[in-house]
């Protein structure tokens, strides 16, 4: 299926990790420009080479940004627009996510969450929405949530549903005001998808994660990536404010 997304750009935060960069390579294969940003700059400058390698030009541009800090997301925009002349599309694919049952969350974690998990694509979507309104673009957003937002956490994470569950009234909220300009706002919310940071935790409790899913598997970041690059285009025009649940049918609405 042709997306209509060649020449689009788009900007990915966590493009480094397990399901950022699985959206930053859909977006190649489906030839738009890519600004890929992390606060790991040694995998992310060997992502950029990697993908000129696998592509044979310069379409992904690695910018290395601390996402919690206002400063470095403006910018990660002009950089963005410098090298590319304009930005279409914003994905927030990045998150931490700490173990700590509720009784011994510290109050530093309990920030560092909120901090990366939710303020962080407060300043994000913002910059996009304001960068949208100034060049007259009719851009996309899509904030990556959890299906903890929903459910909460029973395993130890309740300062990360906490945040998730923040990002979802934050995406419906900024949909209702920019919808009006043409600016699409959406949500994703995962279960539990095979990535570099949930490994640990997969190989200790496969089996009670597999157990709450009905599909009976843990998705790949394949998987998520395909329905997000589907999300920020044109046949998805319609969706706005709304957040999509792709959890193997631990979520059914």
């Amino acid at each position: 299926m042709d997306l209509n997304l060649k020449d689009k750009t788009a900007i990915i935060s966590g493009g480094v990790g397990g399901i950022g960069q699985c959206i930053a390579r859909e977006f190649l294969a489906e030839g738009a420009q890519v600004v890929v940003a992390d606060v790991d700059g040694e995998k992310g400058e060997q992502f950029e080479a990697e993908c000129s390698a696998a592509y044979g030009d310069k379409r992904l541009k690695f910018v290395q940004t601390d996402v919690t800090v206002p400063n470095q997301i403006r910018s990660l925009f002009v950089q963005a627009h410098d090298f590319w002349g304009r930005i279409d599309i914003l994905i927030n694919a990045h998150q931490w996510w700490p173990f700590a049952w509720f009784k011994d969350i510290t109050d530093e974690d309990w920030q560092r969450c909120l901090d990366i998990n939710l303020a962080s694509y407060f300043y994000l979507c913002r910059e996009a929405v304001n960068y949208f309104l100034a060049h007259g673009i009719k851009g996309k957003i899509l904030n990556i949530t959890s299906q903890a937002a929903f459910r909460g956490s029973t395993t130890g994470h309740a300062h990360y549903a906490a945040a998730k569950a923040g990002i979802v009234g934050l995406t419906m909220s900024i949909a209702r005001e920019v919808a009006s300009h043409g600016i699409n706002v959406i949500g994703l919310a995962p279960g539990m998808v095979e990535t570099p940071s949930t490994e640990e935790a997969l190989k200790v409790n496969r089996a009670q994660y597999e157990s709450r899913i009905p599909l009976g598997r843990i998705a790949k970041s394949e998987e998520i990536a395909g329905v997000a690059v589907f999300l920020m285009s044109e046949k998805a025009n319609y969706i706005t404010g709304a957040t999509i649940d792709i959890s193997g049918g631990i979520l059914m609405r």
